[in-house]
């Protein structure tokens, strides 16, 4: 097997023995996967196996990694998963290719159960990069619901932000269930987020806006920026997993669907 990092790098972790052949069906995760960033496909599909999620949201992808993250859990770990995109941009900075056929650059969402009725929309104002989120509708626990996944405005962007929260949250509040994942490079208190807490609630039940809740960093810089909003259904547990391949913790919740 060729190189699969973006800096050409081999992979140095070992694969396992047997493949994972289960999917937790309850549980949903949100991972910025981080770029540029010289980290392995092979890896980062290992350490999502580990956890097996039945819904992914991923920010700052590349589709053709995300392509290869996908084909290396189902090769690796047997965990067969669909895909869906919602690129923002064509860069060949961030995701190589062609100059003239430049990799797509977004978020992407991966389900164990199928999808239907996607929409990829961008925000009116990105900021200083292009945003936008991915929603779908799949199950989840059985259960049908809809899944957002975003990448708000960068740091100190605030006032993109806000707008950008307003223009999900109206999409959000369209759902009696919904769950909603990103990277939202907002605290928890950030003025920003108020439409979005008015609607709905962190899979970790401590977790509300400052002074009254206590919320798990999930960055390297010890903040926490990524979320799984849940409206309409029940947190049953969480997790905020420490990883080397980004900057960014993986999260992911179990949920109560019923």
């Amino acid at each position: 097997m060729g190189p699969s990092a973006p800096g050409g790098a081999l992979s140095g972790r070992s694969l396992p023995a047997e493949p994972v052949k289960d999917i937790v069906p309850n549980r949903v995760m949100t991972w910025n996967l981080c770029n540029p960033c010289d980290a392995s496909n092979l890896d980062r599909a290992a350490e999502i196996a580990a956890h097996a999620p039945q819904v992914i949201g991923m920010q700052e992808a590349c589709a053709r990694d995300v392509d290869k993250i996908r084909d290396y859990l189902e090769a690796y770990h047997g965990l067969v998963y669909h895909v869906a995109y919602g690129t923002v941009l064509q860069n060949w900075g961030r995701c190589g290719g062609a100059p003239w056929n430049p990799g797509g650059f977004g978020q992407a969402i991966l389900t164990a159960a199928p999808m239907t009725d996607p929409v990829k929309a961008e925000y009116p104002e990105g900021g200083s990069e292009d945003r936008g989120y991915l929603a779908v509708t799949t199950e989840v626990g059985g259960r049908s619901v809809r899944v957002f996944d975003t990448h708000l405005a960068q740091r100190r962007q605030e006032e993109f932000r806000e707008g950008q929260v307003r223009a999900l949250a109206a999409e959000v509040g369209r759902h009696d269930r919904a769950i909603v994942v990103g990277d939202f490079n907002a605290v928890p208190e950030a003025s920003e987020l108020d439409p979005l807490w008015a609607l709905a609630t962190d899979a970790d039940p401590r977790c509300r806006p400052a002074p009254v809740g206590t919320c798990e960093p999930t960055t390297d810089w010890r903040s926490k920026f990524d979320y799984v909003f849940l409206r309409g259904i029940a947190p049953a547990g969480h997790r905020v997993v420490r990883t080397p391949y980004s900057d960014h913790d993986m999260l992911y919740a179990d949920l109560d669907v019923t």
